[in-house]
């Protein structure tokens, strides 16, 4: 079975970590990595109670001015292939 369920598995893998990233920086690795959850996780809620806080907008009808008719384009027939 494929998987991190064995600790000889679990523990291998901080001893590479350990070996390619070095003692100092994989703390950093993991106070970077936990504050970019945070913010994301903050981010999904933000955008949850923001969009129920905003006024929904009210439909207003436009019409065009009683004189403007549309024109058409100049030059826009296709012409055919020779």
């Amino acid at each position: 079975m494929v998987g991190l369920d064995n600790p000889i598995h679990i523990l291998f893998l901080l001893i590479l970590l350990l070996l390619v990233f070095g003692a100092k920086r994989l703390p950093e690795m993991g106070r970077s990595l936990g504050t970019g959850m945070r913010g994301f996780k903050d981010s999904l809620n933000g955008m949850a109670t923001h969009e129920a806080e905003l006024p929904q907008p009210v439909p207003t009808a436009q019409t065009a001015p009683a004189d403007h008719q549309e024109q058409p384009i100049v030059g826009a027939e296709r012409q055919p292939r020779s």
